[in-house]
């Protein structure tokens, strides 16, 4: 399953790019995010591994590619799925600044995620956009 989100944001590329890469924003603009923790690698290199803790979930992220201020991609490992993420930062003026997030969900493991992939498919990009639009406030803040 692919699908692409977007949001624009009131700020310069640099500082909407700094709080992308900030567990801190992370934890202020996105409900239940608690930590990340670096894993193994150098802290947002192309390589590094982290580990991301949720209220009720824990995830791995793999750093496929790290070009900012362009695009970051990576992999994302949960018991139950796994999908990659590509973010591209595209400046729009010297104070806005597009976020367009290419999401690729490749395994989908157990019954009921199963289901609610083939069921509901639209509650992943849901949960995405939704993600963006609480970003988006945080950083404009």
């Amino acid at each position: 399953m692919k699908f692409t989100c977007s949001v624009c944001i009131n700020k310069p590329v640099n500082t909407v790019i700094e709080e992308f890469l900030n567990p801190e924003s992370l934890k202020r603009s996105m409900k239940g995010f608690i930590k990340k923790e670096l894993i193994s690698g150098e802290l947002h290199a192309t390589g590094a591994k982290s580990k991301l803790y949720y209220d009720k979930f824990e995830m791995e992220e793999t750093i496929l590619e790290n070009n900012l201020p362009m695009f970051f991609y990576a992999q994302y490992d949960h018991t139950h799925m796994s999908n990659t993420m590509k973010t591209t930062f595209k400046p729009l003026s010297d104070n806005e600044t597009q976020i367009i997030t290419e999401i690729h969900y490749t395994i989908f493991k157990g019954f009921v995620i199963k289901i609610i992939s083939k069921l509901f498919p639209n509650f992943f990009k849901k949960q995405t956009q939704k993600w963006l639009n609480e970003f988006k406030k945080y950083t404009e803040k």
